[in-house]
């Protein structure tokens, strides 16, 4: 198990902008897997970056007025800084605008180029004859070809979810400027991707990832790739491609290639050959965290110019779903979109990873923080179970026994304790950190069960008692010793402060099986404090709407609308994917919906007219912003739309069967 040698890499954040939750969900995810491994003493390697490069680092440098060097230095130490804050700890930050990765990408062309794996073809792209540059699909908006949807971005539709050429969109606009965009022609130079589709083929399906997310990338590779166009045409900020004045290296192609140079930069200076990890045949591992928004990348482009480079490929790419707040994308203007520093302001970092992880699974569903969830769950694991155990136990240990441990007899608690660490182990390795979790207070939930049985605090009172009151409380702390060293790698602060407590060196996995024999202990301080719901809700400040000054008296009654207001209602259609009748409610069913890249659930009155499974795939009209509301059963995130009739039959408004879910109707 020692001799594994292990690389790990998060996705590279964007250099021009702060570090929100989901960054840190996926950096946290990472870091729990990394400090696991570690744990156990194996070689683990974390190394991250900037991704500097690309039109948007170029714009915000000029926006700022300075260059786009001095952003990218000040930004990567505000994001190290905030990561740092956060305990996750990377052997490395870097950033992509390196002499390595400079090099490195010089050493990729090359190698592609000599093997005939570059072309070049003329294409026609968009250009802003304002701004003077080419606009990069972010930096076009219009209306979707497929649906009508305005302001949609130059590559996706985020109502239908349709894919397309920027050159597709209706009445297209630069984003920068405003301006109508023209057509012009330029060379740009492809890597031919479509002649390593058989490759990809068998190296996505042979266990490196998981199996949806494989399923996907099949429907990809059937359909049949596309060549990858590399270069971008200047003004833009990245390495200019040799040869070719005036000619960059496409962001996607520098940023991967970017994880070897921050590992390079890191190896130089340590003792460590950094190509041992990366050539052909190499014993070591590489393990990839990323989003399933950027698996394309990672999971096509990425193994294609690595085997056609002569690099090895990756081992593992662990792909993780989006992260929403209380059930909606993160949005400014929803007050969902949470910095690091924002939560930093409120809250305990500890407090999030043990949040995070116990949401995490090796699957590719997306993540939601829920408040209350998020208030109920730390307070009745982190308080309630597991420091509540050192808290009862620590003050018969110091009051009658002086602060040391009995020795730790053969118990029911400690006979169970073998079998739950491989399965924990297993479930880490896996990142399955939500039942690793659950496994985990399941563990505190038998200890406090335990002590409750053998009920110490009514034994003290008989002395021929006390010995058995020092055993069960000894056990009780050493059972708490156990449970800090398998949440070591999910809360490691809240776990250096009980190691302060036992009076421990730094805990590993190996402690897990030796018994705190006689151990003298510290004085017990509280380790975590409970946390107040208000402190919590206060993440999210959403911003106020003016009201609107009524005209007169005479207008309190008048339930006019004016068509400013109307407009502000979002409709959507929904497709029900499952309905369920809810217990205790007698006109309530429950709905699960798709809005196409987005999922719903509403608490809707119609059970009197629909069952359940006639619901199924049925296509409604969904009042997609309306305030989520909190209900004992529940949280319903929205309003299906619904007639009634004066005898009291409900109907479904149902829009056209040509309606996509997701479509806004107006």
């Amino acid at each position: 198990m020692a001799s594994r040698k292990l690389l790990v890499t998060s996705a590279l954040p964007n250099a021009n902008g702060s570090i929100h939750l989901g960054h840190l969900m996926e950096h946290i995810q990472t870091d729990i897997w990394v400090r696991f491994q570690k744990l156990r003493g194996i070689q683990c390697i974390y190394v991250c970056a900037d991704d500097a490069h690309g039109t948007a680092t170029m714009l915000r440098a000029e926006e700022l007025e300075t260059t786009p060097e001095e952003l990218i230095k000040k930004i990567r130490e505000e994001h190290s800084s905030d990561f740092s804050k956060f305990y996750i700890n990377h052997d490395n930050y870097y950033s992509t605008h390196s002499d390595e990765n400079r090099d490195l990408v010089s050493l990729f062309y090359k190698r592609l180029s000599d093997k005939g794996q570059i072309g070049n073809k003329t294409v026609e792209q968009l250009y802003d004859p304002k701004a003077e540059l080419f606009l990069a699909d972010r930096y076009i908006v219009g209306t979707c070809p497929k649906c009508g949807a305005e302001d949609q971005y130059g590559d996706n539709c985020e109502v239908c979810g349709a894919t397309y050429d920027a050159t597709d969109l209706i009445e297209p606009r630069s984003k920068i400027s405003g301006e109508v965009p023209t057509l012009r022609k330029s060379e740009h130079l492809f890597f031919k991707l479509s002649n390593f589709t058989a490759f990809l083929k068998e190296w996505t399906a042979s266990g490196t990832l998981n199996t949806a997310v494989s399923n996907k990338l099949n429907e990809w590779l059937r359909q049949g790739l596309k060549d990858w166009d590399i270069s971008r045409d200047g003004p833009y900020f990245g390495f200019e491609i040799p040869g070719h004045a005036d000619k960059f290296f496409y962001v996607w192609l520098d940023a991967p290639i970017g994880y070897i140079a921050a590992f390079e930069n890191h190896c130089s200076e340590k003792d460590i050959d950094y190509s041992d990890f990366w050539r052909l045949g190499s014993d070591s591992e590489v393990h990839h965290f990323i989003g399933k928004d950027i698996v394309n990348f990672h999971a096509l482009f990425w193994p294609a110019i690595l085997k056609c480079a002569d690099f090895r490929t990756p081992s593992k790419i662990h792909v993780h779903g989006f992260l929403t707040v209380n059930g909606e994308k993160m949005s400014k203007s929803r007050g969902t979109y949470i910095t690091a520093k924002e939560y930093l302001a409120l809250l305990d970092p500890d407090l999030l990873r043990y949040y995070f992880a116990s949401k995490l699974s090796d699957s590719v569903e997306d993540i939601d923080i829920n408040l209350d969830d998020f208030t109920s769950k730390v307070n009745s694991d982190l308080v309630g179970k597991l420091v509540n155990i050192a808290s009862r136990c620590s003050k018969f240990i110091a009051k009658e026994f002086d602060s040391r441990l009995s020795m730790i007899p053969e118990n029911e608690l400690h006979s169970s304790v073998p079998q739950t660490a491989e399965r924990i182990e297993t479930l880490y390795e896996s990142t399955n950190y939500a039942s690793a979790a659950r496994e985990i207070m399941g563990l505190a939930d038998k200890t406090n069960r335990f002590i409750d049985e053998k009920k110490p605090w009514i034994l003290i009172k008989d002395a021929k008692k006390r010995s058995e009151v020092h055993e069960v409380c000894s056990i009780g702390l050493d059972m708490f010793k156990i449970m800090i060293v398998f949440l070591k790698p999910i809360i490691p602060a809240l776990v250096g402060k009980a190691e302060q407590f036992l009076v421990t060196e730094p805990l590993s996995w190996q402690d897990i099986s030796r018994p705190l024999h006689k151990k003298e202990i510290g004085t017990f301080e509280p380790l975590l404090t409970r946390v107040d719901s208000k402190t919590v809700k206060k993440l999210i400040q959403k911003p106020s709407l003016p009201l609107e000054k009524k005209s007169s008296e005479g207008d309190k009654d008048n339930h006019d609308i004016s068509i400013d207001h109307f407009q502000k209602v979002d409709l959507r259609v929904a497709q029900i994917l499952s309905a369920e009748e809810v217990e205790g409610a007698d006109k309530l069913l429950k709905i699960h919906l798709t809005m196409g890249q987005e999922s719903r659930t509403v608490f809707s009155g119609i059970r009197s007219a629909y069952k359940p499974k006639e619901l199924e795939g049925k296509l409604v009209v969904l009042v997609a912003n309306l305030a989520h509301r909190k209900m004992k059963f529940g949280i319903s995130e929205g309003m299906i739309l619904a007639a009634s009739h004066e005898n009291g039959e409900i109907y479904l408004i149902e829009p056209p069967k040509l309606s996509k879910p997701g479509m806004r109707i107006s």
